[in-house]
């Protein structure tokens, strides 16, 4: 026993070694990317009704133990996975998006990126410190603000939760009441700092979360659905604030199951489903991969009352179509197979047929788009 312990010493002193090696040969905190995970994965083992222990030595039923099969026979349905292969880097200034529907991994990928949660195998560097062998140094360098989280104290004011979290940060002393003045500033909770936490809407909790993540000034920030629940205005100003903080320098990974806030604040974007990531770009060349999936629209007033798009366009395929009898015009939605060569037949033929074009403009695919492409099922189901 004390033999193995030993050995598990040396291996994490060594991966130490290495590790300081590498952000001595990098430059260590000057490095591009504050954020790397790479084959992250996590697992949960499954808990069953009537099934008080699940530890692995413990699987023992109706006379079966020792091959790990457990009550189900098949090691496999032993566990559930979360995560399964995560890889991204988030870079210095630079907002990185999930984008997944609900139970897809996002919130266990940050939880682990927090240190919340230990990985089940790969890593996960904040700042160059990995995540499982030094936790303290990369919390040092976190700002966290998790879905649902109930962290705050409600019968303590504003002020009194920053400046108890500051104490728990390690803020020194004497810059505490200076660092919780400007957090406050930054939020727009100046003038309500002293009131009690449950007299806060649920977008001043949410801002207040932020301020408390903000305390030790860190150049990491993980955002975990930050605007759920909120109303629009208030979406909109904390949306705001993030711009903000990543035009400071700040590495953000935003985590949302809402394509359009992704689509505004992201960089680059990892569309995830299932633990595993199954897209990542920037959300223009994201959307760009799907360019049969853009609609045309156009409102013509046509001269004999009888044009075939079809005819004119065999690669066209109209999704809708209706006249306006009030108007006199016809209003059409078409996609188009090849776009750049049957564009041209289109214009070609539209001037042919007589017919003219009172209005014409193209719907780009969305995020949505993407995703029900690639996973054939709509983003929140």
């Amino acid at each position: 026993m004390i033999g193995a312990i030993s050995r598990s010493v040396l291996r994490r002193g060594w991966r130490a070694a290495l590790r300081r090696e590498r952000r001595r040969a990098t430059g260590g905190m000057d490095m591009d990317a504050l954020v790397t995970a790479e084959d992250l994965r996590k697992r949960f083992p499954r808990k069953r009704v009537g099934q008080r222990r699940w530890w692995p030595w413990a699987r023992r039923e109706n006379g079966r133990g020792g091959n790990g099969t457990g009550a189900s026979g098949a090691a496999g349905d032993e566990w559930i996975v979360a995560v399964d292969g995560v890889s991204f880097e988030v870079q210095r200034g630079e907002i990185f998006g999930l984008l997944g529907p609900n139970g897809a991994g996002k919130s266990t990928t940050i939880r682990m990126l927090s240190t919340l949660l230990e990985p089940s195998a790969g890593t996960a560097v904040i700042c160059g410190h990995d995540v499982r062998w030094e936790p303290m140094q990369a919390r040092a360098r976190l700002g966290v603000v998790l879905a649902g989280d109930r962290s705050l104290y409600w019968k303590l004011s504003g002020r009194e939760n920053l400046e108890f979290f500051a104490t728990l940060y390690h803020v020194p002393a004497h810059e505490v009441p200076h660092r919780v003045n400007w957090a406050l500033e930054r939020m727009g909770l100046a003038d309500r700092a002293d009131e009690l936490v449950e007299r806060y809407s649920t977008g001043m909790k949410q801002r207040l979360s932020l301020a408390r993540a903000l305390l030790a000034d860190p150049p990491v920030l993980l955002l975990d659905e930050p605007t759920l629940g909120l109303d629009p205005q208030s979406a909109r100003n904390l949306r705001e604030l993030i711009l903000e903080l990543k035009r400071e320098g700040r590495a953000i990974l935003l985590t949302t199951h809402y394509m359009e806030e992704a689509d505004f604040l992201c960089d680059r974007v990892a569309i995830i489903d299932h633990g595993t990531i199954i897209a990542m770009d920037s959300p223009g060349a994201l959307k760009r991969r799907l360019p049969h999936e853009r609609v045309y629209r156009l409102e013509l007033r046509e001269t004999n009352g009888a044009l075939r798009l079809t005819d004119l366009v065999p690669g066209a395929a109209v999704v809708e179509e209706r006249r306006d009898e009030a108007t006199g015009t016809l209003h059409l939605a078409l996609t188009l197979a090849e776009p750049e060569q049957d564009l041209a037949a289109l214009w070609t033929g539209l001037a042919h047929s007589g017919a003219s074009v009172v209005n014409y403009s193209v719907q780009e695919p969305t995020l949505e788009d993407v995703f029900i492409s690639l996973t054939g099922r709509a983003l929140r189901d």
